[in-house]
């Protein structure tokens, strides 16, 4: 870390500008804008900068050392080099903190690009390396951070007090937090300067709802891409006091959970050790118990070939709240990425979407449906069973030659895609590694061609994209 970020409090202390023209003036905004008792060290002043100062100090003269004393901070603002110079050395001698505009070199602090919401303050800096970088970051975080943040920080501060002595749990009063930052129709009334009413929301909220009550939150994570997290999920995993997850969750979609959150591995992976399915619900519901907002974060979606049905089905039966948020399942993500369409007006009318393995007492699927032509079939967790599929497919009349794809770890940097045909499914298997998704149908030679994220698909023996 090149420089430690600080905000300075400036209100009332004595700051020394020492330059008046355009540069000084910008600099002179700010601080006055901070509350800084400003002292202007130069020989003439822009005409602008002399109506600010009314009320401060202007020494009409060049620079001399002795123009530090006492000030708490010094601004060198000038287009002379020699004089900016002589500044930083006086400021370092003196032990006090410079700043010479458009030289960090010499400067011992320096001035950030801000997005300004008071008393919600943003401020980015590149230590000069990338002025223009900062500048777009900039521009963005102004769209994004909507104009109500410092009347909702405002309106925070005011009732801090009151809903400290009403909620006595600090879990309660953060969930209510959280509630009033997330709520748009507070958000419509700070907007439109709707004070009055803003209050009596918050007092609505205050007294009708119970804010100790632990709750279960199943989250769908996507299929390994941080950024086909839905808006929803990330809210919840950064809110969330417990999160269980399996090992299908990529580590960068763990990096976004909140910081002090309790993590839980339940593994659920191919090959691997994973906790017993009772013991997953009784975790969630003995930390539900326990006044916690749980996050069950389930690869992919949660309704999909996951057990999450019956992970809700135990908190129902314990009359402990509950809600789903959705997640792009790997079906959909990884073929995308890919380039692989489930769905082609020439090939393909139809997607069926199986799981490889399924209770042992369960029941074959219907071979001869999956076998039908002009579909694709999609099978999760398919690796072990690959030998039965391919000859129970070529035995219901799928053709031995009918295109296939494996997609290993799809959607992230290590993504690998292998492709045959239905006949060398087994052998494919053999070369992947879990988790990898399994698609049968003329669709997946559309690979060859739309391959997209990063670089082209190879087929037969010369299978490999590795992108790590």
């Amino acid at each position: 870390m090149d420089y430690l970020p600080l905000f300075a409090r400036l209100n009332n202390r004595a700051v020394l500008l020492v330059g008046g023209g355009d540069i000084a003036l910008r600099k002179a905004r700010l601080l006055l804008d901070a509350g800084a008792r400003l002292t202007v060290v130069a020989p003439s002043l822009h005409e602008e900068l002399t109506e600010l100062l009314v009320g401060h100090t202007y020494i009409p003269s060049r620079f001399h050392a002795e123009h530090l004393t006492n000030q708490m901070l010094v601004i060198a603002a000038t287009d002379d080099e020699q004089v900016n110079a002589d500044v930083a050395a006086a400021a370092d001698t003196a032990n006090i903190w410079v700043n010479v505009v458009d030289d960090p070199d010499r400067s011992s602090f320096i001035f950030p690009s801000i997005i300004d919401r008071s008393p919600i303050m943003v401020a980015v800096s590149s230590g000069g390396k990338a002025p223009v970088l900062v500048r777009m970051l900039r521009e963005r975080l102004e769209a994004l951070l909507p104009k109500h943040l410092g009347a909702l920080a405002t309106l925070s501060g005011e009732w801090r007090d009151r809903i400290k002595t009403t909620l006595s749990h600090i879990t309660a009063r953060r969930r209510f937090w959280e509630k009033a930052f997330a709520s748009p129709q507070l958000a419509t009334l700070l907007e439109t300067e709707q004070h009055e009413a803003a209050e009596q929301w918050m007092a609505q909220q205050l007294d009708a709802e119970d804010y100790a009550g632990g709750e279960i939150v199943l989250v769908g994570a996507g299929p390994g891409d941080a950024g086909l997290l839905t808006l929803k999920g990330l809210q919840q995993i950064q809110q969330a006091e417990v999160v269980l997850y399996d090992q299908l969750v990529s580590p960068e979609v763990m990096n976004l959970v909140r910081r002090d959150a309790e993590r839980i591995s339940v593994g659920k992976k191919a090959g691997a050790h994973s906790v017993p399915q009772h013991e997953i619900n009784e975790l969630l519901l003995s930390h539900a118990r326990a006044g916690k907002r749980v996050v069950r974060l389930k690869g992919g979606d949660p309704f999909m070939f996951g057990r999450g049905a019956e992970e809700l089905q135990a908190a129902r039966a314990e009359g402990i709240p509950f809600s789903v948020v959705p997640g792009i399942t790997a079906a959909a993500g990884a073929t995308a990425y890919a380039g692989i369409p489930l769905t082609h007006r020439d090939s393909a009318q139809s997607a069926v979407f199986i799981t490889g393995h399924c209770k042992q007492d369960g029941q074959e699927p219907d071979w001869a449906a999956l076998a039908a032509s002009n579909q694709t079939l999609v099978i999760y967790m398919g690796l072990i069973g690959s030998p039965t599929i391919t000859e129970r497919l070529i035995a219901h009349g799928r053709r031995p030659e009918t295109p296939v794809a494996l997609i290993e770890r799809g959607t992230t940097v290590r993504q690998r895609v292998l492709r045959g045909t239905l006949q060398e499914l087994p052998e494919l298997a053999k070369d992947a590694h879990s988790p990898s998704l399994i698609v049968i149908g003329e669709v997946a030679a559309l690979a060859d061609t739309l391959s997209w994220f990063g670089g082209a698909t190879a087929s037969g023996k010369e299978h490999l994209i590795n992108l790590a």
